[in-house]
């Protein structure tokens, strides 16, 4: 199978990894033909990506890093606990995390588990999910990336639980905020943008005098869109004053953001938000903890098509666990001209060679 872009997706190709919706209810199975219909509601759902039958990548696989059991129990607890603070509201003191903050903690413990007992790297974009809300998805991307950066600087099972919370609770305060604006798919207004940005504050008013809530965690609600040198909000606050588990939230939190598929733009491939990252590293963003981020994913996705600096391309079609941006590669295509025996090259073995570009047609 090959990952192709929805947009340019031909009807009659067959889907070769199933859709599922946030509940883990399947949508579409694999095997099934895709419409030109279809096709337009997958791109109005905002599903940039998809895995398609291909007869010459057969052999090519995308296994979830996180258990497909584990994800649906975390959208459901996340769902669950988000629509009930909603349904609270912002000003009737809602005390729903004191009862339910269990619940989020056991999820945070069973991902960490998971990712410390399996070698795979991180590839999210594999992940076939159709959700009816941005929020509760992001929430759980950001846990996830977070906990993996957490668990790459080898911090304790404590530090980890704190983080999983602070990342699943770091957008609580955007639950209060009117969907037309959240979901908006042209350009904020700058009083628009003013209220997203009150998110920070709000979610920490939220969370404060919540018993269950450690205190870093309302830290996290308020600083993950502080930068190192000041640039950031709420605050302008700088690397000193900025605490450590926001500083890693943040980044977690701009990868998934545009990693993601949104209503007013297609969602950027991992190696584009690694670079995103990497143009702010230093001064908006830590460096080790982008380090970090970067040995836990998928940097080039099995079925993804590349470009290689000696002039081959091919299809990534397997990943080396301890080196996430040095796959190994089908060169099916020397120079331009397409090879009637295509064949494998492990870049971890060939350090001279590296990827140029790659896309997705």
């Amino acid at each position: 199978m090959r990952l192709a872009n929805t947009r340019s997706i031909e009807p009659g190709a067959i889907l070769a990894k199933t859709i599922y919706n946030e509940s883990g209810v399947i949508l579409v199975n694999k095997g099934v033909a895709l419409t030109k219909q279809f096709l337009d509601r997958l791109v109005k759902h905002g599903i940039t990506y998809i895995y398609i039958e291909d007869e010459e990548m057969k052999d090519i696989a995308a296994m979830p890093t996180i258990s497909k059991s584990l994800r649906r129990e975390a959208s459901e607890t996340i769902k669950e606990v988000f629509l009930s603070l909603q349904h609270n509201g912002l000003t009737n003191r809602s005390y729903i995390l004191d009862q339910k903050g269990s619940e989020l903690s056991v999820i945070v413990q069973q991902i960490t588990n998971e990712l410390q007992q399996n070698e795979q790297s991180l590839s999210l974009l594999t992940d076939m999910i159709v959700s009816d809300n941005y929020i509760f998805q992001h929430s759980l991307n950001v846990a996830i990336y977070a906990l993996a950066i957490g668990v790459k600087l080898k911090l304790s099972n404590k530090q980890l639980e704190e983080i999983g919370m602070a990342a699943m609770l770091h957008d609580v305060g955007k639950l209060f905020i009117n969907p037309d604006i959240l979901q908006k798919p042209g350009k904020l207004t700058e009083e628009e943008f003013k209220i997203i940005q009150n998110h920070t504050r709000t979610g920490y008013r939220f969370l404060v005098g919540q018993d269950s809530v450690p205190f870093v965690v309302l830290l996290c609600a308020l600083q993950h869109h502080e930068r190192l040198d000041g640039s950031g909000y709420p605050l302008g606050i700088t690397s000193e004053s900025i605490h450590k588990y926001a500083k890693l939230i943040g980044i977690a939190d701009v990868f998934d953001a545009v990693t993601s598929n949104r209503v007013y733009r297609d969602a950027m491939l991992p190696h584009e938000g690694l670079e995103i990252l990497y143009a702010g590293s230093g001064q908006l963003y830590d460096r080790e903890m982008i380090e970090a981020l970067k040995s836990s994913i998928v940097v080039y996705p099995n079925g993804i098509m590349v470009d290689l600096n000696d002039g081959r391309q091919g299809i990534v079609v397997k990943q080396n666990p301890h080196v996430c941006d040095r796959p190994i590669i089908r060169i099916n295509k020397e120079q331009g001209r397409k090879l009637a025996k295509p064949y494998d090259v492990n870049l971890a073995n060939v350090l001279n060679v590296v990827v140029f570009s790659c896309k997705i047609d």
